[in-house]
């Protein structure tokens, strides 16, 4: 076989005939002319086809993974990114859990005071425009233990002058004075930090409509154990109103509301409660305001 081969190598340029017979020269004989050069311009290209195919199979398909060290340092950075992004996403899961947990201590009613801070006082002081409790302030004849137990409770929050004729814009996107949640009622408990009362009753008939002080969304629509039916409404800028002891929720988690929108019936639900009443909270920021100095006519 070798010996063939090499015949034809010797003599690529010329013609040769090949003569293929039975060893035992029976049968018919065959001959065949054939030139070298031609045979090893097709094996050579059969061969180069071939390679080029691999090469694409390799370079545009998954097997080039399979070669050992091909794109190792892409990997590396791939691993590297989706390390990063899976960190952030825990971080952010964890602040989300940190926040619903605030806001539900925030619509149970479970809210501990804030410890007092020598530069909020420094600050609410030399403010003017800014009020401490979120009220109108106290009156001048209240004593030492009573004002004591307003700062106990830090509120910087804007709380715009009931004197003020004019209606303002708040940052955030209340516009004050706010009108009152309910149409018909007068307020029975007013806001107590003392007493851990970060809000304002409202004496109401049982079936009238609990409105929206403003635009927002609807961040809580569920049952407390102390508030009842319960709704939370987040509005620009911080702040967040909450509205208890209803009787029926007419809006869902999620839900958008606009200023006055219904968006559930007074009544008499939960435990903490002696009548039909709305308990109304507003706070900025994770600090409860005082809703007297907010709404118009309390």
């Amino acid at each position: 076989m070798w010996s063939f081969f090499a015949d034809l190598v010797q003599k690529v340029g010329t013609e040769q005939t090949i003569v293929v017979m039975d060893a035992e020269g029976v049968g018919k004989t065959r001959r065949h002319h054939v030139r070298p050069s031609r045979m090893v311009a097709m094996w050579g290209g059969s061969l180069a086809a071939a390679g080029l195919l691999a090469a694409l199979l390799v370079a545009f398909t998954p097997l080039r993974t399979q070669i050992p060290g091909y794109g190792t340092e892409e990997m590396k950075e791939s691993a590297r990114l989706n390390t990063l992004r899976v960190r952030a996403l825990q971080d952010s899961l964890a602040a989300q859990r940190d926040y619903i947990q605030r806001l539900r201590r925030l619509i149970t009613g479970r809210v501990e005071p804030a410890p007092p801070s020598d530069g909020a006082r420094s600050e609410s002081g030399a403010g003017g425009g800014a009020v401490a409790t979120g009220e109108a302030g106290p009156p001048a004849s209240e004593g030492p233990s009573g004002a004591s137990a307003r700062n106990a409770h830090q509120q910087p929050a804007f709380a715009p002058s009931p004197r003020s004729g004019a209606t303002a814009s708040a940052p955030g996107g209340l516009s004050f004075p706010l009108s009152p949640p309910v149409a018909n009622g007068f307020p029975t408990r007013g806001f107590d930090v003392a007493t851990g009362h970060y809000g304002i009753d409202v004496a109401v008939s049982e079936g009238d409509y609990v409105r929206s002080v403003g635009d927002g969304y609807v961040v809580w629509a569920d049952w407390a154990q102390d508030g009842g039916y319960t709704i939370a409404v987040q509005h620009a800028g911080g702040y967040l109103s909450v509205y208890k002891h209803n009787k029926r929720l007419l809006k869902q988690l999620g839900d958008r509301v606009t200023a006055q929108e219904p968006v559930a019936v007074t009544g008499n639900t939960g435990a903490v409660t002696t009548g039909p009443h709305l308990h109304f909270e507003l706070w900025q920021n994770g600090l409860a305001q005082g809703p007297d100095a907010y709404i118009a006519g309390w």
